[in-house]
């Protein structure tokens, strides 16, 4: 599996509907998302997506469509996120 952990600050009342967009879309290789919220500050959060591969997660990546999701959540953003993208070598659920 494949994905990324973005850290994004959101404009204030903004965090419902960034969370909307979160759950609105399904990609092709898409497995699950995550969003934390921090304690300290509630305008702040994580988004973890993760992908069933690196080809499916740059597939979305580098699409129009995605393109255009972006820049409908970059209007709720204090900031351009902070992303990382990696391989997930460690996947440990209770419900496996």
């Amino acid at each position: 599996m494949y994905g990324t952990i973005a850290k994004m600050k959101a404009e204030k009342g903004a965090m419902d509907e960034l969370k909307k967009m979160v759950t609105d879309r399904q990609p092709e290789g898409y497995v699950a998302a995550y969003v934390f919220k921090s304690d300290e500050d509630p305008n702040e959060f994580w988004l973890v997506a993760i992908f069933k591969n690196k080809e499916t997660y740059f597939a979305n990546a580098n699409s129009a469509e995605q393109d255009k999701e972006f820049k409908r959540l970059r209007r709720f953003l204090k900031a351009d996120p902070d992303w990382h993208d990696g391989e997930i070598v460690l996947d440990s659920r209770a419900d496996h």
